[in-house]
């Protein structure tokens, strides 16, 4: 709405487009202290997240709110109770080692479940698209501007020994909320892990310009557009654009670099102590028990 909007935690900060189709919920998962408090509050979040980007007029105001909330109804009851039997079976599996490949198949479990959400975030963005205004687009590509600004500094501002030590740092972080601190060996091998791998932060600069360019051309294109079967189809095409590039030198890039985690991934797991596989299974026991409490209210 056109008033002042209180803004997220950092933690929150997203990377556009797969924020706006849904994803936006998992994402207030690993962000919140708490998971089931964010979970309940992610309609009103996700609301004031997006409206920075669009400033919503009174009019789009209960719609979207609507939407939202439908979103995160379906969201509760179809996808929680999969994420918790998703997370009891990682559990049974989490005290022995693993390889790459079983990581993988956890990783494109994952994929279907963006694509599910993205599937059904579309019908509340065909409803919002073609009452969007001009100056709400102007507004949506100036955040993208200072989002930019942003995501060079952070990737690839520096040299690249600083540029590794802050993959690195990111990574640590990552890891160790799972699995409690890491030892020295660990960190080296972390290290050595992205020192070798092949992402090229120039070549995700440009897979972030044209994800965004894409989406600022087919708003522009569905504003006052009366046929919202069209319309619909237009935002799922945009989304797997999103999800799933349609260049295919990116996307066997994206395909190399899930790889690559899945092979770093297995190879920390497996140098792991007894405590930290315990660390993990904890965490995730917990994760699982927070999703079906969630799933079970109505």
């Amino acid at each position: 709405m056109r008033l002042s909007t209180p803004s997220l935690n950092s933690r929150l900060r997203p990377v556009f487009l797969i924020r706006i189709i849904g994803a936006l919920l998992l994402v207030l998962l690993a962000g919140c202290s708490s998971v089931q408090t964010g979970y309940r509050n992610a309609p009103t979040l996700l609301y004031w997240w997006l409206d920075s980007y669009v400033d919503f007029t009174d009019a789009q105001d209960p719609p979207v709110r609507a939407g939202l909330a439908a979103l995160h109804s379906w969201h509760r009851q179809q996808e929680l109770p999969a994420y918790a039997e998703q997370l009891s079976r990682m559990q049974q599996l989490a005290g022995g080692n693993v390889t790459p490949e079983l990581v993988c198949t956890f990783v494109q479990q994952v994929r279907g479940h963006l694509q599910r959400l993205a599937g059904q975030s579309a019908n509340g963005l065909a409803r919002l698209v073609p009452t969007l205004e001009d100056e709400q687009l102007r507004l949506m590509a100036q955040k993208f501007e200072k989002n930019n600004q942003q995501w060079r500094e952070e990737w690839l501002d520096g040299t690249p020994a600083e540029l590794l030590e802050r993959r690195l740092e990111r990574t640590v972080d990552r890891y160790e909320d799972f699995y409690g601190r890491l030892s020295d060996a660990q960190l080296a091998l972390l290290r050595q892990r992205l020192a070798a791998s092949s992402f090229d932060a120039r070549q995700s600069w440009a897979e972030r310009l044209r994800r965004q360019q894409d989406m600022l051309r087919v708003f522009q294109e569905h504003r006052g557009a009366e046929r919202a079967a069209h319309v619909k189809a237009e935002m799922l095409a945009l989304m797997q654009r999103t999800l799933d590039t349609p260049e295919p030198a990116s996307r066997a890039r994206t395909e190399r670099l899930l790889q690559e985690g899945c092979e770093t991934l297995a190879a920390l797991h497996n140098s792991v102590s007894a405590t930290q596989r315990r660390h993990l299974i904890e965490r995730l026991r917990r994760y699982e028990t927070d999703f079906r409490t969630l799933a079970a209210e109505q």
